[in-house]
């Protein structure tokens, strides 16, 4: 059996990529499986709109029937949030089950990267990335964004890991795989809902101008894999570190004695954590990813 491939632009992602004009990536597991509804459709309109004031192109990616889909319009966005579907977590493995079977799903951090690479658009905004997680000594936890990033010519702008990461070991895993990060206007490593993690990093970059001439350097070097740009939540809506670590402790205490595993538990875990920050969290998330669409923005116009 012959199981094409197929991926539909709107007309505004395809003009931008025909004539070469600044475009940045936006993933959907935000929208499905990140935020209740109608935040998520709210959210997912806002971070376009940031987007589009700095004169640069949306593209949120997902899969829709089993067609890769770059751009949603309005109503592929509700259908990718309705909470009634069985909208799947799409991450790199799970691409191929869900387009031979044209199901519908949004992607993960790695899935929109791969696919991003392979339409051609070089910067990718996003809330935080998965990595190593916690207890990874008893349960082989690593997301696959890591070697995603390690492998796919991407700028990926996110506010530091997810905080319910091994963050230490997640930087060392980036290491491994070649991928520089950098700290934009810092060199401590963000915590995702909190500017803090008393981690250092190597590196600072001031510009969106400096950063896409340290992407430019790395391809044209030849090297493969992408530039992972950590971009801290703005001081206003920062959580301090003691009282998000003390919520996301109980969260992991209780997926433990649920027995939540696998593409499950990130979910899980932020959804566990907004209840137990009434709210805050949520509040932090929404801030901190329409900061780094922002930012992708000004990279891509760079680019």
């Amino acid at each position: 059996m012959n199981c094409s491939i197929k991926i539909v632009y709107t007309k505004e992602v395809k003009d931008a990529i025909d004539n070469h004009l600044p475009v940045v990536a936006l993933e959907s597991t935000i929208i499905s499986h990140g935020m209740p509804y109608p935040k998520n459709i709210e959210c997912a309109l806002m971070l376009e709109d940031a987007v589009r004031k700095e004169g640069v192109v949306p593209a949120t990616i997902s899969i829709i029937n089993g067609e890769i889909h770059v751009g949603l319009t309005r109503d592929e966005l509700e259908e990718i949030g309705d909470k009634k579907k069985d909208i799947v977590k799409v991450s790199k493995r799970d691409l191929p089950v869900v387009v031979a079977r044209k199901l519908s799903g949004a992607t993960t951090v790695a899935a929109t990267a791969y696919i991003a690479s392979l339409s051609g658009i070089k910067v990718f905004a996003t809330g935080g990335i998965g990595g190593v997680h916690r207890g990874y000594k008893d349960v082989l936890d690593i997301s696959n964004d890591l070697d995603t990033l390690g492998e796919e010519k991407v700028i990926v702008v996110c506010a530091g890991c997810k905080s319910i990461l091994d963050i230490p070991n997640t930087l060392e895993y980036l290491e491994t795989k070649g991928v520089p990060v950098i700290g934009y206007k810092t060199l401590e490593c963000p915590a995702f809902y909190s500017r803090e993690s008393g981690i250092s990093l190597e590196y600072r970059s001031d510009s969106p101008k400096d950063i896409a001439d340290i992407a430019n350097a790395k391809w044209n070097l030849g090297l493969n894999g992408g530039v992972l740009i950590f971009n801290p939540i703005d001081p206003k809506y920062s959580m301090k570190k003691e009282e998000i670590d003390k919520e996301i402790e109980k969260a992991l205490e209780d997926a433990k004695n649920e027995n939540i595993t696998g593409k499950r538990i990130t979910p899980y875990l932020l959804s566990k954590v907004v209840d137990l920050t009434d709210g805050k969290s949520l509040d932090a998330n929404i801030e901190l990813v329409k900061s780094n669409a922002k930012l992708a923005a000004l990279i891509a116009k760079e680019l």
